[in-house]
């Protein structure tokens, strides 16, 4: 889009990218918006890790977080430690594990594949989406409990309306 289309070419021209981490929205207090981490870097050839020139890691780390409360949620430890051991794994840090792709969570991309997609810079369009493990129920058998559960809570609902319009009444609203 214009004038950021622009920026963000130069900045992935310029590789100074090294990681994108999408993050959940309401993670930081009064901000309900899904923010990214950038992480910047001028040289990704620098000896202290593989060679990364050319490449940006891209997480997508919007569906890992707790809830603890209607307004913000967060990263546990557990969750931290997770984001923290690939982006390592992926520059090859000497402690770290070996990194591979993650369907869903994590991608390296090339440079060539990001001009390709006209700059975006947003790890969901490279992530994909993560692989659905099959329960080996039926999905007529699924949809036939949820629509029997789905009619129940409306039967719930309309019990708990009714109860709602009584004590209105009783208390002349």
């Amino acid at each position: 889009s214009g004038r950021e289309g622009e920026i963000r070419k130069k900045i992935i021209e310029e590789d100074l990218i090294d990681v994108i981490v999408a993050c959940p929205p309401k993670l930081f207090y009064n901000v309900a918006l899904p923010v990214s981490l950038w992480f910047a870097s001028k040289n990704k050839k620098n000896g202290r890790f593989r060679n990364r020139v050319g490449e940006t890691l891209f997480i997508d780390a919007r569906e890992i977080f707790e809830l603890i409360s209607r307004k913000q949620v967060i990263f546990t430890d557990e969750q931290i430690q997770r984001i923290a051991q690939t982006v390592r794994a992926w520059r090859g840090e000497k402690e770290a594990s070996k990194y591979k792709d993650i369907a869903g969570f994590c991608k390296a991309v090339k440079k060539e594949e990001i001009a390709k997609n006209g700059y975006v810079l947003t790890p969901g369009r490279y992530v994909g989406v993560a692989e659905e493990v099959d329960d080996g129920i039926p999905f007529a058998v699924k949809m036939k409990k949820l629509t029997k559960e789905l009619k129940e809570y409306f039967k719930e609902g309309e019990k708990l309306e009714k109860k709602i319009e009584n004590i209105l009444r009783k208390i002349k609203l």
